[in-house]
């Protein structure tokens, strides 16, 4: 692929024709992402604060308060899909400004805790061993909690492992943002399913669902999980894949994403070409730029 322009979506509703029935799907940056249906706000993984390399590198990390309230004023549930800081940072200042439940692991839940958001509204969806993943209904929308992993992108190994058992006073360092458990996520909505992978792996024991509406795949570390592409199209059948967390999320949000070119994005669109039906479309959005289905 030459640039971002080649892959991303030129026709931007990928389902039925009637509007005033489409489910958004609106790309954060990152892996985060905003659906919305029938006024209701469903968030996964927002990170719309994008601290420079510098800050990440060397001191403690805060949420952009002023960013969020512009971008995203409104939401009903936050889901983080695990808690690195660039996919859980923002997640508890977005809680206490817009009054969502917190949808997430144990280590999200200290998170929010630290922040001061009201015990009501968190939600721990954190799986007992041998138990049926977690499903909340919010509104019109029906989430399933699928255990999944983090790919080895580091050497082989996932960054900083482990969960966030006391983090104690925030703000805190990105090293601090432990990974704790990761989900995939199952969305139902209006008769269309989305499949959030926030992380390039997925377990071989994923149940379901099959034949996904839209697929949100996240691009970062594919490269160090055997047979990504082959096992994305094999457990979900996706008609659409969105592709997410290929950006330089080190640049602000008011500058366009930037592709960085060791997510070799070229090389994975093959790889998914080869095993999706071949109806199926593939493609990227610009920062805050959003798909219908």
């Amino acid at each position: 692929m030459s640039s971002n322009d080649d892959l991303v979506f030129a026709e931007r509703h990928l389902g039925a024709r009637d509007a005033s029935d489409s489910v958004r799907v609106r790309w954060l940056g990152t892996a985060g992402f905003q659906i919305s249906y029938a006024g209701t706000h469903v968030l996964i993984d927002p990170y719309l604060t994008r601290a420079s390399l510098a800050r990440v590198a060397l001191g403690k990390l805060t949420p952009d308060a002023k960013l969020l309230r512009r971008h995203l004023p409104e939401a009903h549930a936050i889901i983080a899909g695990h808690t690195h800081f660039d996919h859980a940072l923002d997640v508890p200042l977005l809680a206490k400004l817009t009054g969502a439940k917190v949808l997430g692991s144990r280590s999200a839940a200290a998170l929010c805790r630290a922040e001061g958001v009201p015990e009501p509204q968190i939600e721990m969806v954190e799986p007992t061993r041998g138990s049926e993943p977690r499903v909340v209904e919010v509104g019109p929308f029906t989430l399933r909690f699928v255990p999944s992993a983090h790919s080895p992108l580091v050497l082989g190994r996932i960054p900083f492992p482990g969960d966030i058992a006391d983090c104690g006073e925030l703000p805190m360092r990105a090293e601090r943002y432990r990974c704790g458990a990761v989900f995939g996520v199952d969305i139902l909505v209006a008769g269309r399913r989305i499949y959030h992978v926030g992380s390039a792996e997925i377990l071989d024991t994923t149940r379901g669902p099959r034949e996904v509406d839209l697929a949100l795949v996240c691009v970062a570390g594919w490269t160090s999980t055997q047979g990504f592409p082959e096992r994305v199209a094999r457990a979900l059948e996706p008609r659409a894949v969105l592709l997410s967390h290929w950006d330089d999320f080190f640049r602000p949000l008011a500058e366009p994403a930037r592709r960085l070119p060791a997510m070799q994005i070229g090389r994975l669109v093959d790889r998914l070409d080869g095993a999706l039906d071949r109806r199926a479309r593939i493609g990227t959005l610009p920062l805050l730029g959003d798909v219908t289905i």
